[in-house]
């Protein structure tokens, strides 16, 4: 294995997790064909009742047990192919938070911090003001030197959030960090978590209930039974709901309608050349472009050019003939598209967006 771990693409990619605990009669399935990919940079809350299977994926995924089924990719490397000093490794690039913070009872906070530090690259002149820094950012500074049975739960959780995140690693797991912390304590250490996002593009899961985290996040991801149920980046829903209202068909659609349809849009990327759909095929997508340029051809002859804020495929999917043209991507180009079933739902859902799609249609055919 490489000195450097991979640090391109995603942090965390998940593909077709499946888990269950004890084997025969008493097997108990807790996870269904999981997939996720976690990119630098994105603080990422997971939410969902007990019971729904978020710690076990969270352990999975950062290592600390063994998929059953599929492959899990941390920080650039598939884990079933890590040999286990290899494991040892990469895990000291992850800051773990769990629910019990788990310090070492003989040692004080100072020291239990330091011992995270010692895995790290900081010369051992570094380690203890690093350490004492990291305390006294989380409030610390008068408790250096207590144990942990002289510390209260809450100040417990910041020394183990402190030895978390003092080496600064690339991606944390956090399993409901600040349930046992006050309103200034979560307050601090959501900021500190969002600025290691932004100054080290570190990637964060974070497992809670705790409402106030939800502002900062830039995804929320609900899992219920063991399944993903949905996942949206915060920021593109926003995006979406702002680029729908300047397209023509959604112009009409009210917030909570135009809210409703961006959760169910999804963001793809073409390359230059890539066809995006066929003539004769099938329509089953509504395409919305965001940046860059399509070029529309019709038995072989170039009809038209599209870009921003245009959008092709509703012809089909308003007539339910097959696709009138070829549209192939003249540049780079992404966009946003809404499948069959959504479309349809949009149109039965919305006399606006009904009306305002077909005259749409009729003065663009």
């Amino acid at each position: 294995m490489d000195n450097a771990i991979g640090s391109f693409g995603p942090a965390v990619r998940a593909q077709g997790i499946s888990f269950a605990y004890g084997q025969g009669e008493s097997r108990n399935p807790v996870l269904f064909d999981i997939s996720i990919e976690i990119p630098p940079g994105q603080l990422v809350v997971m939410t969902g009742p007990s019971g729904s299977g978020k710690t076990t994926l969270l352990t999975l995924l950062g290592g600390l047990r063994t998929a059953q089924n599929g492959r899990i990719d941390l920080l650039g490397h598939d884990l079933s192919h890590l040999r286990s000093h290899d494991l040892v490794r990469i895990r000291r690039e992850i800051g773990f938070i769990f629910q019990r913070h788990n310090l070492f009872g003989s040692l004080t906070a100072t020291e239990n911090v330091r011992m995270a530090l010692q895995l790290g690259d900081l010369s051992s002149g570094e380690v203890r003001p690093r350490a004492r820094e990291m305390l006294e950012q989380f409030g610390l500074a008068h408790r250096l030197d207590h144990k942990p049975h002289s510390l209260s739960v809450g100040q417990c959780q910041r020394v183990a959030i402190a030895r978390a995140l003092a080496n600064r690693p690339r991606l944390v797991l956090a399993d409901e960090p600040t349930a046992a912390l006050d309103k200034d304590a979560t307050t601090n250490v959501l900021n500190r978590l969002k600025q290691l996002t932004v100054e080290n593009r570190a990637a964060i899961l974070m497992v809670t209930h705790d409402h106030r985290i939800i502002e900062l996040a830039d995804r929320l991801v609900h899992m219920v039974d063991g399944r993903i149920v949905s996942d949206l980046v915060l920021s593109d829903a926003l995006r979406m709901c702002e680029f729908l209202k300047g397209v023509a068909p959604f112009r009409s659609l009210t917030p909570d309608e135009l809210t409703i349809l961006a959760e169910k849009v999804s963001r793809r990327h073409f390359d230059p050349g890539d066809i995006i759909t066929r003539e004769g095929d099938e329509s089953e997508e509504l395409f919305l472009i965001l940046e860059g340029e399509v070029e529309i051809v019709r038995e072989d002859h170039e009809v038209a050019r599209l870009g921003p804020t245009d959008f092709f495929g509703e012809v089909s999917l308003v007539s339910g003939v097959p696709r009138n043209a070829t549209v192939v991507a003249t540049e780079a180009l992404d966009t946003y598209v809404l499948g069959k079933a959504e479309f349809r739902t949009a149109m039965e859902t919305s006399a606006s967006f009904r009306e305002q799609l077909r005259r749409y249609y009729f003065q663009r055919y």
